[in-house]
C-alpha cells in the first residue's frame, strides 16, 4: 500500500522544496536552459504583498514530493474568472499513487468554490502518459489551440515599440 499523502497550501517554509521540484520538472521537460527560478525570486509572487500565484504541495511522511502552481485567469466568453494550472509535478517515486489526481481534484474543488467558469492547463504533446491521465479524468485535450508567447529579448523589443517584422524569423528568411 502506498504511503498516505497530504495536500495543503504552500507556505514560505516550502520554497526550497518547491524550487527543487520545479528544477526536476525542467529536467523532465528538457528545459533546464530556461530555468531562472530561486526561492528569493519565487517568494514575492507566492507570499508577498501582492501575490500573483498560489501553490499546493503534496507531502508524503512530511516530505514535499509534489506541487501544483496556479493562478486566476479570465474567460471573456463566460464572463468569469478561471483557474489556470501553470505546473503540476509529482516525483517519479510517487507517481501512480493518486497524488497527482488528488492535486487536480483539490484544484477543481477550489475553482468550483470560487465560482470560476473553468479550469485550464497545458500538456506537452510528447507527454503521452500525462495526456492519457488527463483524458481519463475527463479533461478535453484541445489540439487546435496553440500557445503564443513573447519572452526575453523579443518581449522587450516589442514593448519598446520595435516592429516585429524587423526581427521576426519570417523577415530574416525573406518570407
Amino acid at each position: 500500500m502506498p504511503p498516505r499523502h497530504d495536500i495543503r497550501p504552500a507556505e514560505p517554509r516550502d520554497l526550497h522544496a518547491i524550487v527543487q521540484l520545479i528544477s526536476e520538472l525542467a529536467e523532465f521537460e528538457q528545459l533546464t536552459h530556461l530555468l531562472e527560478v530561486t526561492p528569493a525570486k519565487l517568494e514575492p509572487h507566492l507570499f508577498g504583498d501582492n501575490p500573483v500565484a498560489e501553490c499546493l504541495v503534496g507531502e508524503v511522511q512530511g516530505e514535499v514530493v509534489a506541487f501544483a502552481l496556479y493562478f486566476t485567469n479570465f474567460s471573456t466568453f463566460l464572463a468569469k474568472p478561471g483557474l489556470y494550472l501553470e505546473d503540476l509535478y509529482v516525483r517519479p517515486a510517487h507517481r501512480r499513487s493518486g497524488l497527482g489526481k488528488a492535486l487536480l481534484i483539490e484544484l477543481a474543488q477550489l475553482a468550483c468554490e470560487r465560482g470560476y467558469g473553468r479550469f485550464d492547463w497545458t500538456v506537452l504533446d510528447w507527454n503521452e502518459d500525462a495526456i492519457r491521465f488527463y483524458e481519463k479524468l475527463g479533461a478535453e485535450v484541445m489540439p487546435e489551440w496553440r500557445i503564443c508567447r513573447l519572452t526575453g529579448e523579443a518581449l522587450e523589443r516589442y514593448a519598446d515599440g520595435d516592429r516585429p517584422s524587423l526581427w521576426s524569423p519570417s523577415a530574416w528568411l525573406g518570407l
